[in-house]
């Protein structure tokens, strides 16, 4: 799972906020400094259980249910210091796209279910209504996760206290599983990361990964090793995988690094006239093995971001599509229907809003995307960095493009009037920046 959450999450067609751990893992390392911004959140505050298995308390002013426990809102949303989690995040908690087999989504998963279930017949057990509370163990020691990585952060993760977040990758249940005995298994689910604001990021996306345990008897009988074995066997499966998701494809295998895996790899496919990473892939670390009950054994894991090949396989233009009612978009999928290409319905005009301000040296833009969706949800389709300086005083300066716009029908100069004032404000009053 650890590695199948990054795999999938070091994309060069889409962000890796639409991928999982595996990519996840990669973009970060790219990152040189570890930066915490003290997050916002304003609820009431209560006690919170460290993971979905505990009781949780009634709730007070909303709640929902997931894997059949009730979860209130302000268990989620809280006024606590380590807190960042949003009411539009929490609106999202119990949502599950992938569930629903009409979506492109729940198709998206079906079709890799069908693979797993005529090609490996029940082998692969399936989750795929976890709860994403998870605690900081789980979501970053048992995936290996260094305690100083950037992931930790604030302005990457959401916090709902210092010891339990929303899951940034479905990994964070693969030790669960492998200490309780499984030993095929399919895990998918919503995950949650702060990111910028386009059409290919948003705040929640959807992953799969698949996971592996090999005997020892397996390899031997192969006369290869443990790991060219384990190698071998994966890139079968994953090979045939893609074969019946794009049909009869040119495919090709790179080398890449992982911290959970080793040898790791990513797979691409020639599409559309280039070539596309599909998922990240590779033999399990020992570490995780023996530290959790397998050290006798080898395995592998992968990883794919649900929206990142529905958005190819049903050319989707806009990530926020996925999470719209509107009938012309819901009425043009099926159940079972895998590629069934998207037909734009009219396309709104959009409205630019420009924004400077001096920054201080806590600043990110995933702060600042942040405010920007909590005010303006899915009407702000991009916030873009389009000049920045810095004045012989050492200041530095941004300014940054907001571009709003409805997928379902035209703005008013009013109401966007009124919706950039409150983010001016809002950014001013909470990233403590000079507006210019």
């Amino acid at each position: 799972m650890a590695m199948a959450a990054t795999f999938a999450h070091f994309t060069t067609l889409f962000s890796a906020r639409t991928s999982s751990l595996f990519l996840h893992s990669r973009r970060r390392n790219a990152f040189n400094h570890f930066t915490f911004c003290l997050p916002f959140s304003s609820s009431s505050s209560s006690s919170l259980a460290a993971t979905h298995k505990m009781k949780w308390r009634q709730p007070v002013v909303s709640e929902l249910q997931l894997s059949g426990v009730k979860i209130a809102k302000d268990d989620v949303v809280r006024d606590d210091p380590t807190n960042n989690v949003t009411d539009a995040i929490f609106s999202k908690l119990g949502m599950q796209l992938h569930l629903r087999n009409q979506h492109p989504l729940g198709i998206l998963k079906n079709a890799v279910y069908e693979y797993f279930d005529t090609t490996y017949s029940g082998k692969y057990e399936k989750f795929d209504d976890l709860s994403p509370l998870v605690s900081l163990k789980q979501n970053f020691d048992d995936v290996l996760i260094p305690a100083d990585h950037v992931s930790r952060s604030y302005n990457d993760t959401y916090y709902v206290d210092s010891q339990t977040v929303l899951r940034c990758h479905t990994s964070a249940h693969q030790a669960e599983f492998l200490r309780a005995g499984h030993t095929h298994f399919l895990v998918t689910g919503d995950v949650y990361r702060r990111d910028s604001i386009d059409s290919t990021h948003y705040p929640v996306f959807h992953q799969m990964e698949g996971f592996r345990v090999i005997f020892p008897d397996e390899w031997e009988a192969s006369g290869l090793d443990a790991t060219s074995y384990a190698a071998q066997d994966l890139k079968t499966c994953l090979e045939g995988l893609a074969r019946h998701l794009f049909g009869d494809v040119q495919m090709r295998w790179l080398d890449t690094h992982y911290p959970f895996t080793n040898p790791s790899f990513e797979l691409e496919i020639y599409y559309k006239d280039d070539w596309l990473e599909v998922l990240g892939s590779g033999v399990t670390a020992q570490e995780m093995l023996k530290k959790n009950g397998r050290p006798n054994n080898v395995a592998w894991a992968f990883g794919l971001g649900l929206e990142r090949l529905s958005m190819v396989l049903f050319d989707i233009p806009d990530i926020r599509l996925f999470w719209s009612s509107d009938e012309r978009f819901t009425s043009q999928f099926s159940s079972g229907q895998l590629g069934v290409k998207f037909k734009p319905f009219s396309k709104y005009p959009p409205c630019y809003k420009d924004m400077s301000f001096w920054i201080n040296e806590s600043f990110t833009e995933n702060n600042l995307c942040e405010i920007i969706r909590g005010i303006a949800g899915d009407l702000v389709e991009e916030v873009k960095l389009i000049d920045n300086f810095t004045n012989k005083e050492g200041k530095a300066s941004h300014c940054y493009r907001i571009t709003y716009r409805s997928m379902e029908r035209s703005l008013t100069d009013e109401e966007i009037n009124k919706l950039q004032l409150n983010v001016r404000e809002q950014v001013e009053s909470k990233l403590k920046v000079v507006l210019r």
